[in-house]
């Protein structure tokens, strides 16, 4: 399998899980309704975020925040689209392709809810201690486990740690 065939599965997988638990989700919980999973620290809600990731901007107002969320993801997607389905470099690595499509999938995911829907529909919710975490969903867990795997793919690139600077001086 080419990596653009892997690259593409994982995002179709990506979109197909996010979409598939948010219309569970909708249809299955009622707007702010809490089912706890593991009390004090992880519940299963339903919210529509009209924001961005935490609910930044989404006090904004709705056709400037729609037309600068919507600009942000579509960017953001051409340019890791870009990187992810350019021909393949000696330097790319599985983990940094992998790491692109979860991050492209998950943009994806989010931006079909916010094109369709107008908002986005979070439903993890953790706590540590007294800290609430904003809520997310599966397109969010997506972005970031995939911008995880690109720092780790960046860290083990350059020496597992040591700086660009460093190995220069040698």
């Amino acid at each position: 399998m080419t990596h653009r065939l892997q690259s593409a599965a994982i995002i179709a997988a990506v979109v197909l899980v996010d979409h598939a638990t948010k219309l569970y989700i909708r249809a299955s919980i009622s707007p702010w309704d809490m089912i706890p999973v593991i009390p004090g620290f992880f519940n299963i809600v339903h919210t529509e975020n009209s924001g961005a990731a935490f609910g930044v901007f989404a006090e904004a107002a709705g056709a400037w925040r729609s037309v600068l969320l919507i600009g942000v993801s579509i960017t953001v997607m051409a340019i890791v689209g870009y990187l992810l389905f350019r021909a393949p470099r000696p330097a790319d690595t599985t983990l940094m392709r992998i790491g692109f499509a979860l991050v492209f999938g998950g943009a994806l995911g989010n931006l079909w809810d916010r094109l369709f829907r107008g908002t986005v529909t979070d439903f993890l919710q953790f706590f540590f201690g007294s800290y609430e975490f904003p809520s997310f969903n599966a397109a969010d867990s997506a972005i970031t486990i995939g911008a995880a795997l690109l720092l780790i793919d960046l860290w083990r690139a350059r020496g597992a740690g040591e700086s660009p600077i460093a190995s220069q001086k040698r």
